[in-house]
């Protein structure tokens, strides 16, 4: 197995350009275009208080040998079709893309859903259109559960693939 390339770093107040670097028509093509300056404070906030809440994480990726942040992961808490699961996502910047680093980042946030042992399946929602994440999770072993229907951004629906993978808990 090849060393790790990555690391993923709790989200702080620092990483609101990130979130700005991210924000662009490349970067949010599946996910219903830019969003607003408001917008994006409100999400920088949201990542900064979603750890204390109890209800996920979100981190940035850092590259091992330059320790630079090429992106952004984290997984939180969802009611999808009635039940309690935990929803993953991420976005590595394009100049980063097709290294494999959303794979490994991807692959520590399982681990660490895992270990709260809070639920029992962690899903990822991609678009049907977005090649790469779908191969992300084909990689991590998520099952294709199907298309669905998803609401995002808020008030705009999306067609995406449901993407599931079983997490180890002590339920």
């Amino acid at each position: 197995m090849p060393a790790p390339q990555v690391k993923i770093q709790p989200w702080s107040d620092a990483d609101l350009d990130l979130l700005r670097l991210l924000n662009t028509s490349e970067m949010t093509e599946h996910l219903g275009g830019p969003e607003s300056e408001e917008q994006i404070l409100s999400r920088h906030k949201r990542y900064l208080e979603v750890g204390g809440r109890g209800t996920g994480r979100m981190f940035t990726i850092v590259l091992l040998q330059s320790n630079e942040t090429v992106g952004s992961v984290g997984y939180w808490d969802k009611v999808w079709n009635g039940e309690n699961v935990c929803e993953t996502g991420w976005g590595v910047l394009p100049r980063y893309q097709g290294r494999g680093i959303a794979t490994e980042a991807v692959a520590e946030v399982i681990k660490l859903a895992s270990a709260e042992k809070k639920h029992n399946f962690i899903h990822a929602f991609p678009s049907m259109y977005n090649s790469a994440s779908n191969a992300i999770c084909r990689k991590l072993n998520f099952t294709l559960l199907g298309e669905c229907e998803f609401e995002y951004p808020p008030g705009s629906i999306m067609r995406c693939n449901d993407w599931r993978l079983a997490l180890t808990t002590a339920k």
